[in-house]
């Protein structure tokens, strides 16, 4: 280790507080302002004795101070890179994961097995209900059933298409 180096890192040593407040002061960070320090430390410890340093103490702050610097620049070239605010929602992808997906295509498959099991009377009133959003007065009145009839096939409808489903049939 050359005599700048000894001397540096003995100035270190004892001016470290003053050094640490000066780097936090610059970094505004007390944990970057350690991370700053302990480069500090590591680039004393590469000093030459050529040339020679006549004011250590200068030389010390200085070396700190344009660390320092070095270190709030990257810091904030790098809080540039990610924060440019919350992600917009588009690129959000609310795609249901792969096992969510066969499940649901299951009791999909179910539920259109349990459709096509039904009497062609009750698959038709539950397609007016469903689909068409039509009332059990106004599916009666377009059938000529009474409107009890239709909440009777609904009713028969969503059992069977629910047992299906659950595999309970």
């Amino acid at each position: 280790m050359s005599v700048n180096a000894r001397a540096l890192t003995r100035l270190l040593l004892n001016e470290r507080s003053s050094l640490m407040r000066l780097v936090q002061r610059i970094v505004g960070d007390m944990t970057a302002a350690e991370d700053v320090t302990q480069s500090l430390w590591l680039r004393v410890q590469g000093v030459n004795d050529h040339p020679p340093i006549l004011n250590k103490r200068a030389y010390l702050f200085r070396l700190a101070a344009n660390l320092a610097r070095d270190q709030a620049r990257s810091d904030r070239r790098q809080n540039g890179l990610f924060d440019h605010g919350p992600l917009p929602e588009e690129i959000a992808d609310d795609t249901p994961l792969a096992d969510r997906q066969l499940l649901d295509r299951e009791a999909l498959d179910q539920l259109q097995q349990g459709l096509a099991e039904l009497s062609p009377r009750c698959r038709e009133i539950v397609y007016l209900r469903r689909m068409e959003n039509l009332s059990a007065a106004e599916i009666a009145q377009r059938l000529g059933i009474s409107r009890q009839m239709v909440t009777r096939y609904i009713a028969q409808a969503m059992e069977h298409c629910l047992n299906r489903v659950t595999g309970d049939a």
